[in-house]
């Protein structure tokens, strides 16, 4: 029975205990064999941490880890190399002192193995000297592999204080990557953004960024020729258990779980997490999200009051999406980088990269995650409530699913209420794409009005929204502007809605149906 390493992210375990693994070996020695320093952001859970373990498993020249893969063919030397790991990922970071605790713990423990000289002070320095003398101990240059680097500056976005002390901290850390680079052999930082300008990336010139490169596409995640050439047995037993064809499961899988490009004309990759779990459970589930959805996210938005709409429409460059800057008011490049956007299209002149949603899980586990935050529904009753308003939209209760939106309305947080238009079009984006209804809108927000189409195999709602106007303008806007005009000859029966909002008691307060 295949083992299906969810969750493990030690090479060594992986290959000892006999899980499967997705061999990726050939260009890990194609990254070592061509360079020395590596920068790669990747979404969390896609597979980071167990690249860096298989790298230290390499550098320490475990030859017979790497029996049947690739790489055994194309290394002909196995030196082993000193190697300092330094993983970022195991701490919660609220303190001014929690950085530099974790720093002093490793640094403490490399001079254990390589000596300490007490006319080091500082980590900074500690640092630069453990590197030389493991060299000098050694005779091989050294080797040197951060996991997570951007943890602390990620789980401080809104305090800019903490984050500033520990941008600082990073940046003076790493700043020896660059000082020692004679006793150094290969360096690689991941994490899931890049912090550029003012921050740690700003020293570091000599570390190459492959996280939008083509040969680094799928260095992690899975890609559909591999999901073919390690999984297929897997996919026929999914199909059998769900009651589909072979055909349809990989279709369904594509459509849940593929679509991140992390290049333009790259390879669509899947997410391996929610891949996997399919596989071990033999059920489609939203499995990233259930491992949680970083709350710094949700506070980005709502800091920068930022239009959801825009998220499923999202043009930018390349410059924008490949480094975060902490200045920005632009929270898309940290929303690109942590996996809930990915490269949809791309337009050569003038190089303007299309964001959209990668798939159906992430599209519908981030609504669904963000529905508690812009409205007064609890996160246990989300799944029912719009399940209730898709009903009566099905149904043709117009009524019905009008005070639900109005539900969904209530108790607008003052935060949020005071630029009262973003709320409502905000609201009104998540609610209907949770619905799988959504199809088409057009917000205005100039002259504060919402056009809306809403189509089921029965019923086309047609819908004008006005802000401190009247129901009575909106159903005269959808004559005058003939905005039912295209489903005229439509044999389903047609509803014009005209809905007013009122910035007074920040709800629906009347609507019109025809």
């Amino acid at each position: 029975m295949k083992k299906y390493p969810i969750g493990i992210q030690d090479f060594e375990k992986l290959r000892r205990q006999g899980y499967c693994y997705v061999d990726k070996t050939a260009m890990i020695y194609n990254l070592a064999s061509r360079g020395n320093y590596y920068f790669l952001n990747r979404p969390r859970r896609f597979g980071k941490s167990l690249l860096i373990s298989t790298l230290e498993a390499y550098f320490r020249g475990k030859k017979d880890l790497f029996e049947g893969l690739e790489i055994e063919s194309l290394e002909k030397e196995w030196k082993e190399y000193p190697v300092l790991h330094l993983d970022l990922n195991t701490k919660k970071y609220d303190e001014p002192s929690s950085l530099i605790d974790i720093l002093e713990e490793t640094v403490s423990g490399w001079e254990i193995q390589y000596g300490k000289n007490p006319a080091e002070i500082g980590l900074e320095r500690r640092f630069a000297g453990i590197i030389r003398r493991a060299h000098e101990k050694t005779g091989q240059r050294v080797v040197i592999l951060v996991d997570e680097y951007d943890k602390p500056l990620l789980q401080t976005i809104g305090n800019q204080t903490l984050q500033d002390n520990y941008r600082n901290t990073l940046k003076a850390f790493s700043g020896a990557l660059k000082s020692e680079d004679a006793h150094i052999r290969f360096a690689m930082l991941t994490g899931v953004t890049k912090f550029g300008k003012v921050s740690v990336f700003s020293d570091l010139n000599n570390l190459e960024n492959i996280s939008m490169r083509r040969e680094a596409a799928d260095l992690c995640g899975i890609s559909r020729a591999e999901l073919l050439e390690y999984f297929d047995e897997d996919i026929h037993a999914l199909a059998e258990e769900n009651g589909q064809t072979y055909e349809e499961a990989l279709a369904q899988l594509e459509e849940d779980y593929a679509g991140y490009h992390f290049c333009q004309g790259g390879p669509g990759i899947y997410n391996p997490f929610s891949l996997l779990n399919a596989f071990k459970s033999k059920e489609y589930g939203s499995y990233w999200f259930e491992t949680g959805t970083p709350s710094y996210l949700v506070e980005l938005l709502k800091l920068h009051k930022y239009d959801l709409y825009r998220m499923a429409h999202e043009k930018t460059t390349s410059n924008i999406l490949d480094s975060i800057d902490p200045t920005s008011t632009n929270p898309i490049p940290v929303i690109y980088q942590s996996g809930y956007l990915t490269i949809k299209g791309y337009i050569p002149e003038p190089r303007i990269y299309e964001l959209g949603f990668p798939n159906r899980e992430v599209e519908a586990g981030f609504m669904d995650y963000l529905l508690p935050y812009y409205t007064p529904v609890q996160a246990t009753e989300s799944g029912f409530a719009i399940w209730e308003f898709v009903q009566d939209v099905k149904g043709g209760d117009v009524d019905g699913f009008m005070r639900r939106l109005q539900s969904f309305l209530a108790d607008c947080p003052y935060e949020l209420a005071r630029d009262v238009e973003l709320h409502y079009q905000n609201v009104l984006f998540i609610v209907f794409r949770l619905t799988g209804l959504y199809t088409d809108v057009e917000y205005h927000t100039s002259q504060g009005r919402i056009d809306l189409v809403l189509q089921t195999d029965v019923y086309v709602y047609v819908m004008e929204f006005k802000l401190d106007g009247s129901a009575e303008e909106a159903i005269a806007q959808i004559e005058a502007k003939q905005y039912a005009l295209p489903f005229s000859t439509d044999s389903r029966k047609v509803y014009r809605i005209g809905v007013n909002f009122s910035s007074t008691t920040r709800n629906i307060d009347r609507w019109i149906v025809e």
